[in-house]
């Protein structure tokens, strides 16, 4: 009888109880009896042993539940191998716990950060079976990751409601979406929403550009415009700075986010009015989508095939539609960006959106 960790790590979304729901569910039409411990709040429940044995009844109806039924929490992968507060080496009792409960497997769901983490207990022995959580679909080697799709749904529902209040007022509006790093989201929902113009952080805007794009819908007689906005948009003059002075800059900028300090601007150089939006966590939060449900579910049971093969040091990815793997060391660590160059950020320009640039 195999004995299985699971730990939900990072930002949460809506898929991940549907994920877990599919590796037990998995796990057991091929293992038949197993035996399930959640660790709370992610690594942080590995590092101090704050687990729960769970059974089959505990993944029953949540399917449809957002959030994650373990908890999460962050702890940053560049300390990882700094002592606690009280001198732990957290590595060391990561490991421990594992091997004080005889598990066969650690299932981690998480991001970024999660994985290099749980690539590092990979080179430390443990037997690691991953799967690719985040909202940002920003996980090299994988061509969507659980919980994109349900943010992708909130995101454009959010420009949706902008629409009808827009057609009636002269004003530009901006929806400042999730994307710190990568713009996968707003570039997802700002076409899906039908954005005039999209932001994002891999394509530094030209604020003249931006309002060129502005000024030349009121010369068509367009009296609104509309801009998603990733919330790590930067303009090419920033985009040029290191990053400890850039740091020191948006330390020292007046508005609290970039769509503020994009609305000042486009005051100023307008005359025009401008509103921002910002949905914020709502984008993690509900019911997963159906998309995300069902490649949850696959993306559960191919975990557990692999399991119930004991080949470990994967992580499970989408190729197209089609379920794959990936060695952990390939992938940890690599984010995956959206290219200027890309087959949907040519086409969306040939829709008439503008990125700024």
């Amino acid at each position: 009888m195999k004995r299985i960790g699971m730990l939900t790590s990072g930002g949460d979304c809506q898929s991940l109880n549907a994920t877990m729901r599919g590796v037990v569910k998995g796990l057991n039409v091929l293992e038949g009896t197993v035996e399930i411990y959640g660790f709370i709040d992610g690594y942080k429940g590995l590092i101090y042993g704050n687990y729960k044995r769970l059974t089959s009844k505990d993944f029953s109806g949540i399917l449809t539940t957002g959030g994650t039924i373990l908890g999460t929490s962050r702890q940053p992968f560049k300390l990882m191998r700094t002592p606690d507060e009280n001198g732990l080496d957290k590595v060391e009792a990561m490991k421990s716990t594992y091997r004080y409960l005889d598990l066969d497997c650690l299932v981690v769901l998480g991001g970024n950060g999660s994985q290099k983490t749980a690539n590092l207990l990979r080179e430390e022995g443990l037997n690691i079976v991953s799967l690719p959580k985040t909202i940002d679909n920003d996980l090299w080697g994988t061509d969507m990751t659980f919980g994109f799709q349900s943010a992708v749904d909130i995101a454009t529902q959010t420009i949706d409601c902008i629409h009808t209040t827009a057609a009636s007022h002269n004003r530009v509006f901006i929806v400042e979406l999730m994307g710190h790093k990568v713009g996968w989201v707003t570039l997802h929902a700002g076409i899906a929403g039908g954005a005039d113009i999209i932001l994002i952080p891999e394509i530094p805007y030209d604020l003249k550009h931006v309002i060129s794009a502005i000024q030349r819908r009121n010369e068509q007689g367009k009296h609104f415009t509309i801009l998603a906005v990733a919330e790590g948009a930067i303009s090419k003059e920033d985009a040029k700075l290191t990053k400890k002075q850039y740091k020191a800059k948006l330390a020292k900028r007046k508005h609290s986010t970039v769509s503020y300090e994009l609305a000042s601007q486009i005051e100023k150089a307008t005359g025009l009015e401008v509103r921002v939006t910002i949905p914020g966590h709502t984008q993690r939060g509900g019911s997963p989508v159906p998309f995300d449900r069902v490649i949850s579910s696959r993306l559960g049971v191919a975990a557990a095939e692999l399991i119930a093969k004991e080949d470990y040091g994967k992580m499970l990815i989408m190729k197209g539609y089609d379920v794959a793997t990936l060695p952990l060391e390939k992938t940890a660590g690599k984010l995956k960006y959206v290219s200027p160059d890309d087959q949907i950020v040519l086409q969306a320009k040939h829709l008439g959106i503008s990125f700024g640039d």
